[in-house]
């Protein structure tokens, strides 16, 4: 059984209801008003997800984009995992898009190009502009356009934003634009960290523990995602939260060392021969000459610390509003249900789960 501290909330929803369904004493009208929530906001996840799909079809990713994984339902997903709620319409449309290129981006980086191919894209990704184009392989071009398409959206969406009016004393439009400042730099520091792994793995390097996982916590993603979050999200937000996100919140830091220990976990038998770079739990291996196991264990006691420092962190927070914290909670919370590469190969559990979310009724059919 997952705790339900560490279960993705809208999976908790959906479970418990076909739980309490089966208990004698429930209560029929609050019953059938869950039901009705839940089949209301998983209309608005399918329409969300619908238009999503022309979007993801429109790009032609089966011609540019040989290379990566089809993978936009899983990328929907883990949105709503972070924001299911029916006021986070714009939030979740923009994490899936930016989840899907850091997707097609991470099976660049680590199945398809040359490093001498990414040494020039991650200079183009750093400097952000259209000028730098010319610079980069042809087929990585169509890539890059969709990046810079991402930002100009991103920058669309909150200049337009109905708010600011009552806030113009804070804040102005160009202000708040000014956020994607803040998301470029974290792409900037997510696409050197990719790099860096390119040259460990051409130079056959397993680094140190602690020199891997300064750079694995930032190529597993959270901190670019959860500073995204602070823009996409209809939340009036200082730029003195995002400065306290990025160089003094504890929070995002151990999701991150979650998310990354976790995910070397269920990955290591897949990618034990090294064809997408170290794992902690080589690293581990070579640098101590334990076990497998061992280095399982020991990544296992830092998940369980990193929970513990998150938890903490989250409860005790006096900076930030709450609803700052709550998506690096989720996705912590989105990898703990993992059992498997779920996410590449979405067969088993992943498959199941966001069948229950996004297809089947709760009225279909009761389970204890």
């Amino acid at each position: 059984m997952q705790p339900i501290h560490t279960n993705v909330p809208r999976v908790v929803v959906c479970k418990y209801i076909r739980i309490y369904e089966n208990i004698e004493s429930h209560d029929d009208l609050l019953l059938k008003f869950a039901k009705l929530d839940f089949h209301i906001l998983q209309k608005m996840h399918q329409r969300e997800l619908s238009e999503l799909t022309r979007w993801w079809k429109d790009l032609d990713y089966e011609n540019k984009y040989p290379y990566a994984r089809d993978k936009l339902v899983e990328c929907y997903f883990w949105a709503t995992g972070v924001y299911f709620g029916p006021q986070y319409k714009r939030a979740r449309r923009m994490l899936t898009k930016l989840i899907v290129i850091i997707t097609i981006i991470d099976d660049l980086y680590d199945a398809y190009a040359t490093y001498d191919e990414l040494v020039p894209y991650t200079d183009a990704v750093e400097r952000c502009d259209i000028t730098a184009m010319d610079l980069i392989s042809s087929y990585m071009r169509p890539l890059y356009q969709v990046l810079l398409d991402y930002f100009d959206e991103m920058e669309e969406e909150l200049t337009k934003d109905d708010y600011f009016d009552e806030m113009e004393e804070e804040l102005t439009k160009d202000g708040k634009a000014h956020h994607v400042y803040y998301a470029k730099i974290e792409m900037n520091k997510w696409i050197k960290s990719y790099l860096k792994e390119a040259e460990w793995l051409k130079d056959d390097i397993i680094p140190k523990c602690e020199e891997y996982k300064r750079n694995a916590t930032i190529t597993v993603s959270n901190q670019m995602i959860l500073i995204t979050c602070l823009i996409v999200v209809d939340e009036f937000i200082t730029n003195k939260t995002f400065e306290w996100m990025i160089n003094e919140s504890l929070v995002a830091p151990a999701s991150s060392l979650i998310n990354r220990l976790k995910d070397d976990i269920i990955g290591h038998e897949h990618e034990q021969q090294r064809e997408h770079g170290a794992s902690f739990i080589e690293c581990y291996m070579k640098e101590y000459r334990a076990s497998k196991q061992e280095a399982y264990a020991e990544a296992r006691r830092q998940i369980a610390n990193a929970w513990k420092d998150l938890n903490t962190n989250y409860l005790h927070a006096t900076q930030v509003p709450t609803f700052a914290l709550e998506p690096a909670l989720n996705l912590s919370r989105l990898v703990d249900i993992l059992q498997e590469d779920d996410f590449t190969d979405s067969q088993n559990f992943l498959k199941d789960t966001i069948t229950l979310l996004f297809v089947d009724s709760v009225n279909s059919t009761s389970r204890g």
